[in-house]
């Protein structure tokens, strides 16, 4: 009876470590996934996305937006938010090709979409694989962290977004560590990214008049004084909430 017993106990205590594993397994596949996709996208796509690239095929695309044109604008923002999700370096050239095949608008628009899906992808992945692990173990510092972010959530994700300098894959992974709602974390990044998407665009809009004078396209014109300038004030009107919200608190507390 006591063997019976042990066996039935070492029995359970075996499917629960198996139990376990598995769950563990699960919580990290979205992770994974999106890093072999990544790894892969470079690999197989990396020499690819190139001004060169878009200039040698540039005829082709053009008849096959004519000819499929819905489909082709849906196709765009697929591929541009399965690029998104994979965190796929060189999204700049899928803005300017937008901007290139759709013009400023609707290549502004589409890229704006397809960023948004993709980002929200990584988020959700990073809040099922990581954010309860980094949380339970980053200890006191990240719990601070998060409090402060949460008092200025919103300005603090449109920041992210709107000065340049920030890389798309840490404003979509540091929302997820912390706390930020699905809805919250979409619509802050679909408005967020509207101006640098539109720069893009409007810069591939003109690709095909830099082709036939054998120019390039310069990707440095975010860092410009006439977009730069602009893009920092918004982030400053974004910051404005939280500094008005820390200015009463001072306040209050005198």
């Amino acid at each position: 009876m006591s063997s019976t017993i042990e066996r039935t106990t070492t029995e359970t205590a075996a499917a629960k470590d198996a139990g376990a594993a598995k769950s563990g397994l699960m919580r990290w596949l979205p992770i994974a996934l999106i890093a072999t996709g990544a790894a892969a996208a470079i690999y197989f796509l990396g020499d690819y996305l190139s001004f060169q690239t878009l200039a040698d095929n540039r005829e082709d695309l053009i008849a096959w937006r004519d000819g499929n044109y819905v489909l082709a604008a849906l196709i765009f923002a697929a591929v541009y938010g399965l690029a998104t999700a994979v965190s796929m370096p060189g999204a700049i050239w899928f803005t300017i090709t937008g901007g290139f095949l759709f013009g400023t608008i609707l290549g502004t628009g589409l890229s704006v979409i397809g960023a948004t899906l993709g980002a929200s992808l990584v988020f959700l992945a990073a809040k099922t694989s990581l954010g309860e692990t980094l949380r339970s173990k980053a200890g006191g510092w990240l719990t601070n962290m998060e409090k402060g972010f949460r008092e200025g959530e919103i300005s603090f994700l449109l920041i992210m977004r709107l000065v340049p300098v920030v890389p798309f894959w840490v404003a979509n992974l540091a929302p997820a560590f912390l706390g930020t709602r699905l809805a919250t974390f979409a619509w802050t990044t679909l408005i967020g990214i509207i101006p640098g998407a539109a720069v893009y665009a409007s810069l591939g809009s003109g690709v095909g008049a830099l082709i036939d004078r054998g120019e390039t396209p310069d990707l440095g014109v975010i860092f410009s004084f006439e977009v730069l300038g602009p893009l920092l004030g918004l982030a400053a009107l974004a910051a404005l909430p939280l500094v008005l919200k820390k200015l009463k608190g001072k306040r209050e507390t005198a």
